[in-house]
């Protein structure tokens, strides 16, 4: 009997790595990790960090439409 044509190809997702194996032998594999993990707690720190950092300073637009950053508080130097 002979074989169902669709059988032989695979699923899309096999036919498509069947395609592209040439090129993942030169680029290397897709990163296949998570993006919904939990936050370590160092990421976390860092987190509140850079978000205290960045409560330091405001921008500001000029009238032509370019903007610049400029300390909230001239006088706070504790995160400088």
């Amino acid at each position: 009997m002979g074989r169902d044509k669709s059988a032989d190809k695979g699923n899309a997702s096999q036919r498509f790595m069947r395609a592209t194996g040439k090129l993942r032998a030169v680029f290397g594999p897709a990163s296949r990790t998570a993006l919904g993990h939990d936050m370590t707690e160092e990421n976390r720190r860092l987190l509140a960090q850079r978000q205290a950092e960045t409560q330091q300073w405001e921008t500001v637009t000029r009238p032509d439409g370019s903007t610049y950053v400029v300390p909230r508080n001239p006088e706070d130097r504790s995160l400088r």
